[in-house]
């Protein structure tokens, strides 16, 4: 392989993107066409070099600071879906946003992120990969700030949340770099032990914001609404997965052995449980079809941190196979929320309904992807949770159950949203409401059709891509489909998908339609005034942390206004009162100066003669 075909994947897209922002006013039609030309070119070349190793290696910034990236057969495959993401989001977007003022902007951010992502994956050096870790910050920035008119709030939130888990990352780096000796990530080894734990830690924490994890999620839900739906279906719903749980698998397997058992393990596996079951309850009750999304968003990626945490190969190769699946359907699953969205003109799921009449391909692909998220065989979703469920379960029983309740959870609330959105009574004001067109279609229906393809064939993704990352030997002997071996983990998955249909009847039957199917859930006792609250953000740190700062800064004006006050107003006036008394001492009279040196002198020999 020669190492300059490497660096393809990253230069070609941020070449497209400088290109695009040069030429916004003179071809208004630039962004899309070198869009999809850069992520075409980035795909092919991808597909060329996976299943290949090689290192590509330039000067950079001196002090052993070099351009160093290496592919592998593990990275090789995270490379080929982000340039595969890339692609059918630029196609998507080509249609989407065509005729709408923002489209330069965004196709010239998305070459850029599409070129951070790619270069975050191949980095081997680690200040490198933080420097395309950083673009990626920007580049999200941009494309969040381009949405509604009050999306730069969102951005800046969305800034402060992942940029201080950055500033963790960097100390992380610093604490591996001084512990390993280097700062090539292929040459660290380290035990997880000591201050190495700390640095795990920080280093952990990057990774999950990045991907979009609790606690680092509130802004998610604030972009679905406010950014363009292209940016929801590439960022959360596939890159922000791929890039974050790529670089948690390669720290806990590569630079550090993080090991089963251990309080760290512990702690990866509790967050995974938690974002699992917090996220998929608010996603539950949600009335906006996007927004229901966001939170199943952050709900998926639980699975993927607590097959991780589980420090097993079967629970890493889970996590990784759902972080895969996760960004086929979620992505997927956002293509259909805009398709509806350019259509009826709306995602508000009390305007919806009647829609898979009108859209029956768009309702197909909608259908493919709530069965593969809600974990129905043989959809590729039922596989990766499988085997996410095994290794948890191998853990404490507590894991596996937090892990099936979400499985219910995600199936009632995908009931009721296709419910409420396809299969309801069709609105008067949508009887024009036609098929979207096929630009945005065809994106939808291949990535379905992956869907489909990766669960009846699940051995494919999880011999061919995933394996290498743990190596062939870790599957030995352990079946994939989960039968006949793991039956009772099956059985629980279609006990836990039988009892959500029940549950769904159930609310349909008693509110008489589908949008209100989980009412009797949310208004609950004990869980009505625990929703109220999480509705008005009572439980958002980024809130409670601001509010801190806030308090904070109030209390430091106030220390500064005293100190200046202490300086400008009180020194002032001792000044001015020590001198006019000195003024009234220089009276001009003789003998008044003679008694005072007097009293000087015997003051002084006093003091000498004491």
């Amino acid at each position: 392989m020669n190492p300059s075909t490497l660096l393809i994947p990253v230069f070609l897209p941020l070449a497209a993107g400088a290109l695009i922002f040069l030429l916004a006013k003179a071809w208004k039609g630039s962004g899309a066409v070198l869009s999809l030309a850069a992520t075409a070119g980035m795909l092919a070349v991808s597909a060329l070099l996976f299943g290949k190793e090689g290192t590509a290696a330039l000067p950079w910034a001196g002090f052993g600071l070099d351009f160093v990236c290496r592919l592998m057969p593990f990275n090789g495959f995270i490379l080929l879906a982000v340039s595969f993401f890339a692609f059918c989001t630029a196609l998507y977007a080509a249609s989407s946003l065509k005729g709408k003022s923002i489209a330069p902007h965004f196709f010239g951010f998305l070459m850029l992120s599409a070129g951070f992502a790619a270069g975050a994956v191949i980095a081997d050096h680690l200040v490198l990969l933080l420097f395309f870790w950083e673009g990626l910050l920007g580049s999200m920035y941009g494309l969040i700030a381009m949405g509604r008119k009050d999306a730069w709030r969102t951005a800046i939130k969305m800034f402060v949340i992942v940029g201080v888990s950055d500033l963790c990352m960097m100390a992380g780096i610093a604490m591996t770099g001084h512990a390993a000796g280097s700062l090539v990530m292929s040459s660290i080894h380290l035990p997880v032990e000591g201050l190495n734990t700390l640095a795990f830690l920080l280093l952990a924490i990057g990774g999950l914001a990045k991907a979009g994890s609790m606690p680092f999620h509130s802004w998610i839900p604030f972009a679905a609404e406010d950014a363009p739906l292209p940016f929801m279906a590439f960022f959360p719903g596939a890159l922000e997965k791929l890039v974050g749980i790529y670089f948690l698998a390669r720290l806990s397997l590569d630079l550090y052995g993080l090991q089963a058992g251990s309080w760290v393990s512990l702690l990866l596996m509790t967050v995974g449980a938690v974002t699992i079951l917090l996220a998929v309850l608010m996603a539950l009750i949600q009335k906006d079809y996007k927004k229901l999304l966001s939170y199943h968003a952050i709900s998926q990626v639980g699975y993927m941190v607590l097959g991780i945490g589980t420090a097993s190969a079967v629970g890493v190769i889970g996590g990784l196979f759902h972080m895969l699946n996760n960004a086929l359907y979620k992505s997927g699953l956002f293509l259909t929320a805009g398709m509806v969205e350019k259509q009826a003109g709306t995602t508000d799921l009390r305007k919806l309904g009647g829609l898979g009449k009108r859209m029956p391909l768009t309702a197909a692909a909608f259908v493919v992807f709530g069965l593969s998220i809600s974990g129905v065989p043989p959809f590729n979703g039922f596989f990766s949770k499988e085997l996410v469920y095994d290794a948890a379960l191998e853990r404490h029983w507590v894991f596996y159950l937090a892990a099936v309740l979400g499985s219910f959870f995600t199936a009632a609330s995908f009931l009721k949203l296709g419910h409420a959105a396809f299969f309801g009574p069709a609105k008067p004001e949508h009887r024009d409401v036609r098929e979207a067109p096929w630009p945005m279609l065809l994106p939808a229906l291949v990535i379905a059709g992956l869907c489909v393809l990766f669960g009846v064939y699940n051995t494919l993704p999880v011999h061919r891509f995933l394996a290498p990352a743990v190596g062939e030997e870790a599957l030995a002997g352990h079946h994939v489909s989960g039968m006949p071996a793991n039956w009772m983990l099956v059985a629980g998955t279609l006990i836990a998908l039988a009892a959500a249909l029940l549950n769904h009847r159930y609310g349909v039957k008693r509110s008489g339609a589908g949008l209100g199917a989980a009412d009797h859930i949310h208004h609950a006792p004990g869980l009505s005034g625990v929703y109220d609250r999480a509705e008005r953000q009572a439980f958002d740190p980024y809130n409670h942390w601001t509010a801190f700062v806030g308090v904070l800064s109030r209390i430091l004006n106030a220390a500064d206004r005293g100190v200046n006050a202490l300086f400008d107003v009180v020194s002032v006036s001792a000044a001015k009162t020590l001198s006019a008394g000195t003024r009234r001492l220089q009276s001009g009279a003789y003998t008044a100066y003679v008694l005072w040196s007097m009293a000087g002198l015997a003051a002084a020999a006093w003091w000498m003669f004491r």
